[in-house]
């Protein structure tokens, strides 16, 4: 499991940010021109981006936030601290039901889960308190989840 914490650094927080922003210039949107970057603040202070990769089949396709996942668990890195997630969009773009999920699978329910609108910049240098970024958890997003911890419960036969 993760570290279960709030306590995000500023500095933390501006990288994984500033990760979320690069890492939706490599997105693959072919299909949806919906581009999205995420980024993973392992416990160790690296960052693991990702970005949604479409496909012409649309069941082929991975959304950023499943990318950084993937590509993580494929490393060995299974402890995370935050993730980030940004669109084109000037809005909090939340997570799709399956990368909830996923980030439950991985995630404590109290991990900071930063939604960031495509303004961020622009809302900062107008003065916009966290540039309006949307702080949340897992917790928040799937109320009543099915985690790993679930199938270790007893079973009636």
């Amino acid at each position: 499991m993760s570290a279960s914490t709030w306590a995000l650094q500023p500095t933390d927080r501006e990288r994984l940010i500033k990760a979320a922003f690069e890492a939706k210039e490599f997105a693959y949107s072919r299909y949806s021109h919906f581009r999205v970057g995420a980024a993973l603040l392992t416990t160790t202070g690296h960052i693991v981006k990702g970005a949604n990769i479409e496909n012409a089949s649309y069941g082929g396709t991975i959304c950023a936030e499943r990318t950084a996942f993937v590509k993580a668990v494929s490393e060995g890195i299974r402890s995370f601290t935050a993730l980030a997630v940004v669109t084109d969009v000037k809005s909090a773009i939340s997570p799709c039901g399956m990368c909830r999920q996923v980030i439950r699978e991985f995630c404590a329910q109290s991990m900071p889960i930063l939604l960031v609108p495509a303004d961020y910049e622009q809302r900062l240098a107008e003065g916009v308190a966290d540039g309006g970024v949307k702080e949340t958890s897992i917790g928040e997003l799937l109320p009543d989840s099915f985690g790993p911890e679930d199938l270790d419960l007893p079973r009636t036969q």
